[in-house]
């Protein structure tokens, strides 16, 4: 088992994180420091009755706060959830946002962050965008607390955000979109089902891979993804374990619940790195997980699990000095990363086909369509044609019934 520090650790990379148990307990004062009484929390409609929403109101209201709960953020982010979060924000009053949860409500809490004060419509801020709207005006002071060991947006530049009508996601970036201060504290991820542990998990660890794989010289990058592998390897399949235990971890005694707490907390430091490792780019499994989210509405983190294999098997031969530094990093060099991987996902519960999950081979046009059109797939180690990209789906998809 690896050991954690004890206490609150604080540490800036890319932005100012207090990391440990009871890290939410700093929320308060670091708001009060900054003469700020009036946060909105930015949630998730499930977990908005859950302690890790209702315990943190309870303890920025200890804190002389006066907060309102935005929790309109239902499935994947859309435009329409920011723009009622806009409008929730200005009917509250408020003066900072705290954003609670996983990649959505922290996607959408930047989203409202930037919209609050600036003019015009959500997308004209789109990164790339030719004739896009320059991020200038005041953004309010944000803070993340995730919920899950998954995306990592927490530590992002970046919100992703789909239309409502076409479902196609928006990428709006700007340095300033970085929440200012993050809480990551591992109790906050211990109430995670064992399904969405697997998912989330599957998400960081894709992060880590591609960003490791992708084109381009980052040996700060690299280095950050192989330790955050190295930390997955060791903690995912013992968070979903424990998470799979339920109340029946509280029989454990206080053993059992430190031991799902120090995973917890390796497998947030490894969603952590993955963000900042991706920096470097990811690849052509990003790509096909856009495409089945906007396509199928399927969350990001299992499609990334169960595309990842495949897209692994398709890259293998293109770097494979890579791969076996992989294969020896998660102390599996008597098979191959390849088959660690495979084995990893069928030990987690994730599904082996997209079949499984209700893809049909009919939509396969669309997903390809979608996928090519990512530019995710751009610093694949391995070049990805139209040919290649159907091939990856036909093989995911599977046999259907």
């Amino acid at each position: 088992m690896l050991e954690l520090p004890s206490g609150i650790s604080k540490y800036s990379f890319p932005t100012l994180i207090d990391f440990g148990i009871g890290a939410r307990r700093n929320i308060a004062g670091e708001l009060s420091a900054r003469n700020l009484s009036k946060p909105m929390i930015v949630t998730d409609e499930g977990l908005s009755k859950l302690p890790p929403v209702t315990g943190t109101k309870v303890l920025l209201e200890d804190g002389g706060m006066n907060v309102a709960v935005f929790s309109g953020v239902v499935g994947n982010p859309i435009k329409s959830q920011v723009i009622a979060g806009v409008e929730a924000y200005k009917a509250a009053g408020a003066d900072s946002i705290v954003a609670i949860g996983g990649g959505a409500p922290v996607d959408v809490a930047k989203a409202i962050a930037l919209m609050v004060n600036h003019p015009g419509d959500l997308f004209d801020y789109e990164d790339g965008k030719e004739d896009g709207r320059a991020v200038d005006q005041e953004i309010p002071f944000l803070v993340a607390v995730p919920t899950t060991a998954g995306t990592g947006s927490e530590v992002g530049r970046s919100a992703v955000v789909s239309d409502d009508e076409t479902h196609i996601k928006k990428i709006i970036f700007s340095p300033r979109l970085l929440p200012q201060h993050v809480f990551a504290d591992p109790e906050l991820t211990l109430g995670l089902p064992a399904n969405l542990t697997a998912s989330t998990g599957m998400d960081a660890l894709t992060h880590l891979v591609e960003a490791y794989l992708a084109k381009g010289f980052h040996p700060m990058c690299d280095g950050i993804a192989l330790e955050g592998i190295r930390l997955v390897a060791k903690s995912l399949k013992q968070c979903v374990d424990f998470a799979l235990l339920g109340d029946e971890l509280d029989m454990d005694g206080e053993a059992g619940i430190e031991a799902a707490v120090a995973a917890r907390s390796w497998m947030l430091s490894a969603s952590i790195m993955g963000a900042v490792a991706f920096q470097k780019g990811l690849g052509v499994t990003h790509s096909c997980a856009h495409a089945l989210s906007t396509v199928c509405d399927m969350h990001h983190g299992l499609a990334n699990g169960i595309m990842i294999p495949y897209t692994m098997a398709f890259n293998q031969e293109s770097v494979p000095e890579k791969f076996d530094v992989l294969a020896e990093l998660v102390e599996d060099t008597h098979h191959s990363f390849l088959f660690w991987l495979e084995h990893l996902r069928d030990e987690i519960g994730v599904p082996q086909f997209l079949c499984d999950v209700g893809v049909s081979i009919d939509q396969l046009d669309e997903l390809v369509d979608c996928a090519m059109a990512d530019p995710c797939h751009e610093l694949n180690p391995r070049e990805v044609t139209r040919d290649d990209m159907t091939q990856l789906f036909i093989l995911a998809i599977g046999e259907e019934e």
